[in-house]
């Protein structure tokens, strides 16, 4: 038999083999625990609460509130038990109107840490925007209690004492505590936005108008991107009769927040003041339009056309503001009971156009509502009186044989309420 020759080992070959096992061990070891799965999202890096804190306080300062309330709620998502972003967030919330979700936030914050002053304090300046001056003052005088020089507790207590003076609720000293709580802040913090506000507001209700311009000012120099402080600004413009300077005001708080009626309202009526009742009829059915449902609104509308003489439109504003009803679109108004201020000028308004229309048995229940309802309006109730020989007059013409010809005298038109 033929023996069967063995061949000799191919070098090549076995290194190739050995190469391969090598690229195959390599992966195995290496390339395939480092590589994610399939179809599985690829995860990112999570972001910092101090970089988020950081970015709303820029925001903040650059006057870009609303920016800075989502930027501190995504620092809220990071670091859910840090009680100073819940205050940081309600003083924005405060600048942007939001004031019930700033009381939330404040409270929130004295939930993780019920000794923090600073979170007391903005709590009772929100509760003072809400209109519940004795928590506010209770809430502040806890701030004070826990730090007595605490300077924004002791500028938002001088805006409460303030507040509680006007609306008959302050002691006989109020005013002049107030005062003082807003001395007491410029002292501890003579460059800070809040001291000068409430410097600025004390001053403003206590006549002193130039110098609450100057603080308002200064306030502005800080941070121009707050409405709130163009309006009080405006104020007193209007009320030092420098017109075109108190319409810029409110105009910058209009860009600022145009989701407030108030200053199209406050731009109405400086226009009307000057005469200019076109534009007063322009921007108080701007007013209109942000908030339909608010009778005030209406009534002030309603009074731009009967001072621009269209009186059929007033007529149905006036109505919508007094009586209720539903607007074109369905929207409903409910109507507003009379009370001194604004709505005693719709009503005198409301009648006076009536009574121009020769509707007398309509006005004359407005007149006598007047009379009895506010008779210490002095000027609204003599606009009644005057309604009420108008609708005599009227009767006389449509009855000649039992009185004189109708009067030629000019009818009255009310004054607007300060």
């Amino acid at each position: 038999m033929k023996r069967k020759t063995r061949r000799r080992p191919n070098p090549f070959r076995i290194l190739v083999i050995l190469i391969l096992i090598g690229i195959a061990l390599y992966i195995n070891q290496v390339v395939v625990p480092a590589t994610p799965p399939l179809f599985i999202p690829t995860a990112t890096p999570t972001r910092s609460p101090e970089s988020f804190i950081n970015e709303a306080e820029a925001l903040y300062q650059a006057g870009k509130f609303t920016q800075a309330i989502n930027t501190y709620k995504q620092a809220i998502a990071v670091e859910p038990d840090n009680p100073s972003i819940y205050i940081n967030m309600a003083r924005a919330q405060v600048f942007t109107a939001q004031y019930q979700d700033a009381l939330e936030s404040s409270e929130r914050a004295l939930l993780l840490n019920n000794s923090n002053p600073l979170a007391y304090a903005v709590k009772g300046w929100a509760l003072d925007f809400l209109g519940d001056y004795t928590q506010a003052e209770a809430s502040i005088k806890r701030a004070l209690e826990l730090d007595p020089n605490n300077a924004l507790a002791h500028a938002f207590y001088a805006e409460i004492l303030m507040d509680k003076a006007l609306v008959g609720q302050g002691d006989i000293g109020s005013i002049d505590k107030a005062a003082d709580e807003s001395k007491i802040a410029l002292s501890l913090a003579p460059n800070a936005l809040e001291s000068l506000r409430a410097r600025g507001y004390v001053l403003w209700n206590t006549g002193n108008y130039e110098e609450a311009i100057r603080e308002y000012k200064a306030a502005l120099a800080i941070n121009d991107k707050i409405a709130d402080l163009h309006m009080a600004l405006g104020y007193n413009y209007h009320v030092l009769g420098e017109y075109d300077q108190a319409v810029n005001e409110f105009l910058q708080a209009l860009a600022l927040n145009p989701n407030d009626p108030q200053a199209p309202l406050e731009i109405s009526r400086t226009y009307a003041t000057v005469g200019d009742f076109s534009q007063a009829v322009q921007y108080a059915d701007q007013a209109v339009k942000i908030d339909p449902q608010n009778p005030k609104l209406h009534g002030n509308l309603g009074s731009m056309y009967y001072k621009n003489n269209q009186f059929d439109k007033a007529l149905d504003e006036l109505s919508l503001a007094i009586h209720g009803g539903s607007m074109q679109d369905s929207t409903l108004v409910e109507g507003a009971p009379l009370d001194y201020g604004s709505m005693a000028e719709y009503y005198a308004i409301y009648g006076l156009t009536l009574a121009k229309a020769n509707r007398c048995s309509e006005a004359l229940p407005i007149f006598q509502a007047i009379r009895s309802g506010v008779p210490d309006d002095e000027i609204n109730v003599y606009n009644a009186e005057q309604g009420l020989v108008i609708c005599q007059e009227n009767l006389n013409t449509s009855n000649p044989e039992e009185g004189t010809p109708e009067s030629s005298t000019p009818q009255p038109e009310a004054t607007p309420a300060p």
